[in-house]
């Protein structure tokens, strides 16, 4: 797990390495255990590494293979690496270091753009072919890596993240209006190419990019969700064995691949306590489990501590729990707001953030449960689209899933930003070219491979990497993925969703755990905005630099104002944080970055 950078010229100068070399510290938290440069001519690279798997120095990186002519910076983690590496060992490869990265190498050589569609993880790499002069990228199939990038008529430059490519200098800061429509409708979903800033694009989840020294650009997809045809003839006894199978493989991977320990983030709910359920299972000896809680609102409780504990009681992890007051809370917001890549308006990106914190005081990796709501059904709005019978399924979705209606979108902003319903546009036609033939498969089909990359699988990678902590994420194997996909509805939303895990943590988990209402983690003073948190809010929503960027219809802010505990949107997260968080986003991370 690490931070990569760098830069490919097409005007026959040599890279600007005092660019790079910006770039490279930017990501430093990332990759705190090493750093590493490469150049050749137009090329140039830069390297954070975060030692997770052969922590010699033979997997350092720029990692440079100077008889196939090829260069490598990965961020990631290849868990099918050891049959790879057999693989290609039989084909008269030879290996100077034990670790994945050497995989990816070998893997382009012997296949070249189909070598991704291989790999079997978490990834986001570029490799200089030498011989060839050109650069190829790729990111894995649900984004769970970062790949950010820019360009001009005079150089192509990439990033682990956004702050990164500005530290290079060079970029368009100015602020996308159609990025912006996504999002304040998607609750900070900003789907692959587009960010919020002109001047920054992001490769897509499941493509990859090859360009070469003159600038000419090739891209394609290499992995799409098939949603198409029949489901496979299964009975629920079927469907629950065949993904208990997949499940504890895509556990058990994630926990030995990996040459240092690996821990659990346990929140209380069903996934992640699942996750210590077969991790104990499976043998795992002196689990690490780490919990965290904030203060109770009169709304709502603050922590799940309640679940958890019964976990902690059933397998005896060496649990870690902590509680931050809400006064901790304000004032390490703008650290967390400092490790976003781009704006998150989810209210728990701030808990991971402070929970990584911790974590990383104690080991370098965790599993998440992140993914497993998108993929098995766990969400409260799925029913609700479900029975809605009126109108398009793009009509469904925008009803019981959108933050703002356009109408309201268009009060909201200034003139100057304001676009068409292209939001609504761009969910009907991903939601028409999944091919599902109802509704909900083709509203999850679009939420694990869109919606999630850009809101829950980069909060996790954004708030962990700023600790130098990896996430791997089990509920995003592709492999269950794929299954999951394919199982009928009926079954995956009965006993009010999620019906699969409930199945295979029964016996496994506590009945608690299994049966209570579905719960998010929790943050509520961003939910229930008032005291301090209002007060800091309307001092970012009052600032000079907010007045002058001219984003907001000034009527729109005094709204919210007027009622801040009560404007939620459909899936209730709080409106007036969203607009304060993206202010508060562009003056820490766009603003303060010197150079242009």
């Amino acid at each position: 797990m690490c931070g990569i950078c760098g830069e490919l010229r097409f005007d026959d100068r040599p890279a600007d390495l005092a660019a790079v070399a910006r770039m490279t510290g930017r990501l430093h938290r990332r990759g705190p255990d090493h750093g590493g440069s490469y150049s050749d001519g137009a090329l140039g690279f830069g390297h954070r590494r975060l030692s997770i798997i052969d922590l010699s120095e033979r997997s350092n990186q720029p990692l440079v293979d100077q008889e196939l002519g090829l260069a490598l910076v990965f961020n990631g983690t290849i868990y099918n690496y050891p049959e790879l590496r057999a693989q290609l060992k039989a084909k008269g490869y030879h290996f100077f270091s034990d670790g994945d990265s050497e995989v990816i190498l070998k893997a382009y050589r012997e296949w070249g753009a189909e070598a991704p569609e291989r790999f079997h993880g978490m990834f986001a790499f570029a490799i200089w072919d030498m011989r060839e002069r050109t650069l190829f990228l790729a990111r894995d199939r649900f984004g769970i890596k970062p790949l950010y990038w820019a360009r001009d008529g005079a150089r192509f430059r990439f990033a682990s993240s956004l702050q990164a490519l500005l530290a290079g200098g060079g970029v368009d800061r100015s602020l996308d209006p159609e990025a912006l429509h996504f999002q304040f409708t998607l609750h900070g979903v900003v789907p692959a190419p587009r960010t919020v800033l002109r001047g920054v694009r992001k490769l897509e989840p499941g493509h990859w990019l090859r360009i070469d020294a003159e600038g000419r650009e090739q891209q394609a997809a290499y992995w799409q969700l098939d949603l198409t045809g029949p489901p496979p003839q299964r009975d629920e006894e079927e469907w629950v064995e065949a993904t208990r199978e997949l499940l504890t493989r895509a556990v058990r991977r994630r926990n030995e691949i990996a040459d240092v320990p690996v821990g659990v983030l346990l929140s209380g709910g069903l996934d992640s306590s699942l996750l210590v359920a077969l991790l104990c299972e499976l043998g795992k000896e002196n689990l690490h489990t780490f919990t965290i809680g904030f203060e109770d609102q009169p709304e709502e409780v603050g922590n799940e501590f309640e679940y958890s504990d019964q976990v902690v009681e059933r397998y005896q992890p060496l649990h870690h729990k902590f509680l931050v007051p809400n006064d901790e809370v304000l004032s390490r917001l703008p650290e967390a707001v400092d490790a976003m890549a781009e704006p998150m308006f989810g209210q728990d990106a701030v808990a991971f953030y402070l929970l990584s914190e911790q974590v990383s005081r104690e080991i370098k990796v965790v599993q998440s449960g992140q993914g497993a709501d998108e993929v098995f059904g766990g969400y409260f709005w799925y029913p609700r689209i479900m029975t809605d019978r009126e109108g398009s399924c793009a009509d469904r979705l925008r009803r019981h899933y959108f933050d703002r209606d356009h109408s309201e979108y268009l009060r909201m902003v200034t003139p100057e930003f304001q676009v068409g319903d292209l939001t609504y546009d761009f969910v009907a036609r991903k939601l028409a070219e999944t091919g599902a033939e109802d509704c909900i498969d083709a509203v999850l089909g679009v939420d694990v491979t869109t919606f999630i990359v850009d809101d829950p699988v980069k909060r996790v990678d954004n708030m962990t990497m700023a600790w130098g902590l990896e996430a791997r994420v089990p509920f995003l194997d592709h492999e269950l993925v794929e299954l999951v996909a394919r199982c009928p509805a009926e079954i995956k939303f009965r006993s009010g969703g999620k019906h699969l895990l409930k199945r295979i943590a029964r016996g496994l988990v506590p009945d608690a755990v299994i049966d209570r209402p579905k719960g998010y983690f929790p943050m509520p003073a961003l939910k229930y905005v008032r005291g301090a948190f209002l007060e800091f809010m309307k001092d970012i929503l009052d600032s000079r630099a907010c007045r002058e960027r001219g984003v907001y219809q000034r009527s729109y802010i005094e709204m919210l104002l007027a009622a801040p505990e009560m404007h939620h949107t459909r899936i209730q997260g709080s409106k007036l944080w969203q607009l304060a968080l993206l202010e508060l986003w562009l003056q820490r991370n766009v603003d303060s970055i010197p150079g242009n």
